[in-house]
């Protein structure tokens, strides 16, 4: 049995796999933004081992987040499910980040720098990375014309980068980044072709399973399949590059092993 956290877990994939994972047996702690959403998902997943809350677009709210969740006790595996797209992630926030850029990327570098470190790590990309920007100068979309399938599509690529560098840094965290397709959620639509059980099978399995492929690391991986993710993503170079941005946004450091 293992003890799951999974961000944006009140709707959508996130829901799903904390369903499917609580099925299994596992221990799942859920997250939603703010204490109204909390009361709905406590009444609709009563079994859930806790639901902490707070909004992924400000640091502060996450840093806090991140401690409501080690005061629980150390997870097992952190699925980091949330994210943006679209309008959705128009704006600045109170803090002076793009609210895309804030969900999508600076709120799980700062969850992983801040909780205590799981065996395993499951961060959501997207096949749209493909077309990502892959500059690190401009992350926070200060200086560029706002774009918002650009800054989607950028997001998911330095996630992917992210947990690449991830996996190379910390040899003891199987670290690892899906995309789950094109689903039928409330962001991808009544049209699209990947039913939600399919959507969330791949990061739930590598969240918990012990199979052997799934207890590997720095993978990028669609429909249980372990691909090849754009060339960017894999390189240590732009890692690196990416996670010294990343700390000059945050203010926060994830170190090197050993």
């Amino acid at each position: 049995m293992a003890r799951i956290f999974i961000t944006g877990s009140s709707t959508g994939l996130g829901l799903a796999a904390a369903q499917s994972l609580l099925a299994g047996g596992h221990d799942v702690v859920l997250h939603a933004r703010n204490a109204e959403r909390a009361a709905a998902l406590a009444a609709q997943v009563p079994q859930a081992l806790a639901i902490v809350t707070g909004d992924l677009s400000l640091l502060s709210e996450t840093r806090d987040l991140a401690d409501a969740v080690n005061a629980i006790g150390r997870m097992d595996a952190v699925i980091h499910n949330a994210g943006l797209h679209g309008a959705s992630g128009r704006g600045r926030t109170v803090e002076g980040h793009s609210v895309m850029t804030a969900v999508n990327l600076l709120a799980p570098y700062v969850l992983t720098a801040c909780i205590e470190r799981p065996e395993r790590l499951v961060y959501m990309s997207s096949g749209l990375h493909r077309g990502g920007n892959a500059g690190v100068d401009d992350l926070d979309w200060t200086r560029r014309r706002w774009q918002p399938e650009q800054a989607y599509a950028d997001s998911k690529l330095q996630i992917v980068a992210f947990a690449m560098a991830i996996a190379r840094r910390w040899r003891d965290v199987l670290s690892n980044a899906v995309d789950p397709g094109w689903v039928r959620t409330r962001m991808g639509g009544a049209s699209a072709p990947v039913d939600i059980a399919t959507g969330q099978a791949t990061q739930s399995w590598l969240a918990a399973s012990n199979d052997e492929a799934a207890r590997t690391s720095g993978g990028y991986w669609h429909a249980m399949r372990r691909e090849e993710p754009a060339v960017p993503a894999a390189s240590a170079d732009h890692g690196d590059r990416l996670l010294t941005a990343l700390q000059a946004l945050t203010g926060m450091t994830i170190g090197i092993d050993g």
